[in-house]
């Protein structure tokens, strides 16, 4: 959970508030969907997130796995 929510502050810098404004949240969307991204508003963005959150949680679930991997390589060195 701890992963998601530092995902989600970092790519979300500047747009807190209304993520959906975030450029690289919308670049993301954009290569998912197909949507270009100055089409993208909150609607879109919640709407995705409902849809797609099975495939957003496996994503997430893969980051943290990548980070605990990375972390046991910088210790190993």
């Amino acid at each position: 959970m701890t992963s998601a929510i530092r995902f989600l502050w970092n790519a979300t810098r500047g747009h807190r508030l209304r993520p959906w404004r975030s450029e690289y949240l919308r670049w993301r969307l954009e290569t998912f969907t197909g949507k270009h991204a100055e089409d993208i508003r909150a609607r879109d963005f919640w709407l995705f997130l409902n849809s797609e959150r099975r495939q957003i949680l496996r994503f997430l679930r893969w980051l943290t796995e990548m980070r605990v991997c990375a972390k046991s390589n910088r210790d190993r060195e």
